[in-house]
């Protein structure tokens, strides 16, 4: 291997980690769909961004980070029930992390952007991107949903 044979692949190695943003995700195939303009309509700025675009909100900026009340965290685009308050714990990452969802509530789907392999969560009735999942939890499933807390809603428990 000559030297200028590793300056290429560093080279075309970094133009894969400086790929643009993901584009807008595709409203088939999910039981709520809506157009662009009525979610950039319904959702923020960062929401939409999060939600739509499979953008990553910056790490200790969501408020349920500090959310520990019972309840349910929901899904900000379609208010579907995602995550048991009883299965989120302390990652120290930035994002609110749970070790499992509710029955039937995310999808999945391989992301190989940014030179890795991972699973991106998503919400299953409209599709919203939540955030990933790691194989790097706590018990009993050794899971961590690490979820942008913008893409979330929160319902506390009724008194």
């Amino acid at each position: 291997m000559t030297r200028r044979f590793l300056l290429k692949c560093a080279v075309a190695g970094a133009a894969l980690l400086t790929v643009a943003p993901r584009g807008t995700r595709a409203a088939t195939g999910f039981e709520i769909t809506r157009t662009d303009a009525e979610w950039r309509a319904m959702l923020s700025p960062e929401a939409y961004a999060v939600l739509r675009e499979e953008g990553t909100e910056q790490p200790f900026t969501s408020a349920l980070l500090e959310e520990h009340r019972a309840g349910v965290f929901t899904c900000a685009g379609c208010a579907l029930d995602l995550f048991s308050s009883e299965t989120k714990f302390e990652s120290g990452t930035g994002w609110p992390s749970f070790w499992q969802p509710l029955e039937a509530a995310i999808g999945t789907t391989e992301d190989r952007t940014f030179g890795m392999v991972r699973t991106e969560v998503h919400c299953r009735r409209c599709g919203g991107h939540l955030g990933h999942v790691f194989d790097d939890g706590p018990k009993p499933t050794g899971l961590r949903y690490c979820m942008n807390g913008v893409a979330l809603g929160f319902r506390p428990a009724a008194a």
